[in-house]
């Protein structure tokens, strides 16, 4: 069910709201974070609620989502109320702020929190530069970049790599972006690998397009991790392609074709050795995100090294 408001304001939502949960008998006392979602423009909108709706599911939620993109000359607020099937396991509000309103996203979602739950931030379609600083970002104990989907197909590669540097510059604990969950596979299949006995290894490659932060990241995490050099090899291809841990006997190679949701394991002197190795989807990420909201200290040493590469 939808519900639309016109002219509106958020005490004016949040009331609404109260009186939706009591008419269909539904209670809040089982949503278990808030999440804030600012999103630019309508298709961004419909794609995190989409998401949203499927993360809710493991993560009962109030989802407030902020359409950023839209702002107009007039000052007002028009909103929507989505509930039932329109909202997962969750209950979800729409807001479009128009003219000064939408400078004010701190105000406009106040009323709308759940009390003494978490705060979780999460955008969509823009990246701020530094997260912590944004007036939700103040707010929220979690704050989730997806730098991916903030990336048109105009902008150059040289740009994209600069917001990833710059949310390595004003990291703060609680940040994350999409892109960490994105290789959790790759870093758990590499992990598997190092476990075996090998010799002393001496470098690792990893092949990737050169707008895509998961690549960096997980160089990063190999740098920090293992203290050895790790050389970036920028490609056309979108997910990371190719993987290699150079070995004093030889290299073991990882080999994953655009496209592919297997990964192939190619080990010297042995036969080649396939495994599963889907890309993972928004919704995926965004859960293993929403599980922890305390401060990723592996993450963020990542994230740290991952920038040298740039």
């Amino acid at each position: 069910m939808i519900i639309t408001l016109t002219d509106t304001t958020s005490s004016q939502v949040a009331s609404r709201l109260v009186v939706v949960r009591e008419e269909g008998g539904v209670v809040a006392l089982g949503r278990v974070l808030t999440l804030v979602v600012l999103a630019r423009g309508r298709e961004n909108v419909e794609r995190a609620i989409a998401v949203t709706n499927v993360a809710s599911r493991e993560h009962p939620s109030r989802v407030i989502v902020i359409n950023t993109g839209e702002c107009g000359d007039d000052d007002g607020l028009d909103a929507e109320i989505r509930v039932g099937g329109d909202a997962g396991a969750s209950e979800v509000v729409v807001l479009h702020p128009r003219g000064a309103a939408v400078a004010d996203q701190d105000t406009l979602v106040t009323p709308l929190l759940l009390p003494d739950t978490p705060i979780v931030a999460f955008w969509v379609g823009a990246t701020p530069g530094n997260p912590s600083a944004e007036p939700v970002g103040r707010m929220a104990q979690r704050r989730i970049t997806d730098l991916i989907s903030a990336i048109t197909d105009t902008e150059s590669s040289h740009a994209a790599r600069e917001s990833f540097a710059a949310l390595a510059r004003n990291y703060r604990p609680g940040d994350t972006d999409l892109s960490w969950a994105r290789i959790t596979t790759w870093r758990a299949l590499i992990a598997a690998e190092l476990d075996l006995t090998h010799t002393d290894l001496t470098s690792i490659d990893v092949h990737g397009a050169p707008d895509r932060p998961s690549m960096y990241l997980l160089g990063g995490w190999l740098r920090s991790r293992l203290g050895v050099p790790v050389h970036v090899h920028e490609s056309s291809r979108i997910h990371i392609t190719e993987l290699a841990l150079n070995f004093a006997d030889g290299p073991v190679r990882f080999l994953r074709p655009e496209g592919s949701s297997v990964a192939t394991i190619r080990r010297p002197g042995q036969p080649d050795q396939r495994t599963n190795l889907p890309p993972r989807t928004d919704t995926d990420c965004l859960m293993e995100e929403l599980r922890r909201l305390d401060a990723d200290e592996t993450y963020a040493s990542a994230l740290a090294h991952a920038v040298r590469s740039l």
